[in-house]
């Protein structure tokens, strides 16, 4: 007998969220090693934000929506937001019931800002390279370092002639006025020694290979154990010709053997899923901020699916 297509609002809906997600989802052992980190983090927190004022968003919901900003590849604050009013999976992750309202927005955003102004990420990426060393994942024999372009938050018209110290530009004003100007870069020099970004000024012009298109970005940094392919450092410089020589002999001055393979697995999950082929944001320190949680995204994968190995 065919069913009836009736549209009927139902008033009430009974079952938590934790019913409601598959016991074997995948999400589930990569929140409970989320858990385990941002409780550990629970002192830097309130150094953070302090006992008085009005109450921000929980420190630990932001971090969450953020991670799954980069597991499910969502562009935008925005879109995040939208996605948690109807979708019960984030909104059980990030530790919101089901009738709880979404933050705007700007009030995300604002609330995140104050998470970049201190070492969060580089004490969350910590903590879970720390579970992988307890849960035996990480190997202390061979190591390979390795950097990727991270492109900029500014455009190629945004990178002019610097000022002069009289505070002018000698450069003529683009041949076409209005807010997106035709400009010419033809037959003209532009070098990070006499341009800068107005944009972004810590943005570099760099191109990773010979022949490739020169872009302003940054330098993001790497160091993975090569038994599973964890990264287990992070760096970000500014883009120069020198910097990924100066990074690798920092943070790995000896390095027994490489396997690019591995790290450049790393970087093609973290350009593809998490949204650092190109960064929204300004900036050294919150580039590289970004980068490095998006590093501890990285391992809380690859660890989940280390440990479903050996299960």
């Amino acid at each position: 007998m065919r069913g009836d297509d009736i549209h009927q609002q139902e008033l009430f809906s009974y079952g938590s969220l934790e019913e409601r997600v598959p016991a074997d989802h995948p999400l589930r052992p990569i929140r409970t090693m989320v858990d385990e980190a941002l409780r550990a983090l629970d002192g830097r927190f309130d150094e953070i934000y302090g006992p008085d004022g009005r109450k921000s968003i929980p420190p630990e919901r932001l971090l969450r929506a953020l991670l799954l900003q980069m597991l499910y590849s969502v562009r935008s604050e925005r879109m995040l937001m939208e996605q948690l009013e109807y979708n019960l999976l984030f909104r059980w992750f990030v530790g919101l019931s089901a009738n709880e309202p979404v933050w705007h927005p700007t009030v995300f955003t604002k609330n995140r800002d104050r998470l970049l102004e201190g070492a969060v990420a580089e004490e969350f990426f910590t903590l879970v390279v720390g579970q992988a060393r307890r849960n035996r994942l990480l190997s202390d024999e061979h190591f390979t370092v390795d950097g990727t372009l991270i492109e900029a938050w500014a455009g190629q018209k945004s990178f002019q002639r610097k000022k002069d110290d009289a505070g002018n530009a000698q450069e003529p004003p683009p041949p076409h006025p209005g807010g997106n100007p035709t400009v010419d870069f033809r037959q003209q020099k532009r070098s990070n020694q006499t341009h800068e970004s107005r944009t972004d000024h810590c943005a570099r012009l760099f191109k990773k290979t010979r022949g490739a298109e020169a872009k302003l970005g940054y330098l993001g940094h790497v160091v993975t154990e090569n038994r599973n392919g964890l990264v287990v450092d992070t760096r970000l410089t500014l883009a120069t010709g020198k910097a990924e020589r100066e990074a690798a002999a920092d943070i790995a001055a000896v390095m027994a053997e490489q396997k690019r393979k591995r790290v450049e697995e790393v970087f093609g999950w973290m350009k593809t899923i998490a949204l650092q082929r190109k960064t929204h944001f300004r900036g050294p320190d919150r580039v590289g901020w970004m980068f490095t949680l998006a590093a501890a995204a990285y391992n809380l994968v690859r660890m989940r699916n280390l440990m479903a190995q050996t299960a």
